[in-house]
Formats: C-alpha cells, structure tokens, sequence
C-alpha cells in the first residue's frame, strides 16, 4: 500500500476576505466532524501568490495525506466528509473547487 494524497485546489473567489473567513470556519468543522484535535493539523493549506500582471488560477490549496488509498476512500465516503465536501463547495465562491488525488512522485 502507498501512501496517496488529497489535493483541494479553491479558484480565485468573488471575494478573498469572505472566503478566508469562511475557510477557517470550514476548517473548524473539519476538525470536529473527522474527530481531529484542534491543535493536531496533518494536512497543509498553501495559499498562491500571483505575479502582478497574471492572476493565479487558484487562490488556495489544501493537501491530506493517507496511508492508503483504501483509507482515503473510507474517508472520503463517510457522512461526515460528504458535509465537509458539501461545506467546501458552498465556500468556494469562484467556481467549484477541483478535487485531486495522487502520490509523491520523488
């Protein structure tokens, strides 16, 4: 089994400070709905830097690792992460957020 990883990208939205708003409050759910302690994170979340003349195409990452792909699936079937899932879109104003999933290459 190898260790795979779930990959969030959120578009640029309609209005930054109301996402990031809303994101820490979606990150807060997570939290309580998977059972994760507050002060435990085992995910990142990057957030992208545009070049002054070319908007990025997203405006947020977040990254999970699993030690299975089976894990992942359990996870991401349970009815708890379907209201995360739910609550991720809700929040991504710019578009639906893309859902990835893939492994370290090197």
């Amino acid at each position: 089994m190898s260790k795979v990883k779930l990959v969030v990208l959120y578009p640029q939205p309609t209005d930054a400070a109301q996402f990031d708003t809303d994101y820490l409050a979606h990150l807060s759910m997570l939290h309580e709905k998977m059972n994760i302690p507050l002060e435990h994170k085992p995910y990142t979340v990057t957030k992208f830097v545009s070049p002054p003349d070319i908007p990025a195409p997203y405006y947020q990452m977040f990254s999970m690792p699993f030690p299975s792909a089976e894990e992942l699936q359990q996870t991401m079937g349970s009815v708890e992460m379907q209201e995360v899932a739910g609550d991720a879109v809700r929040i991504s104003s710019g578009g639906a957020p893309v859902i990835l999933v893939g492994n370290d290459a090197i």
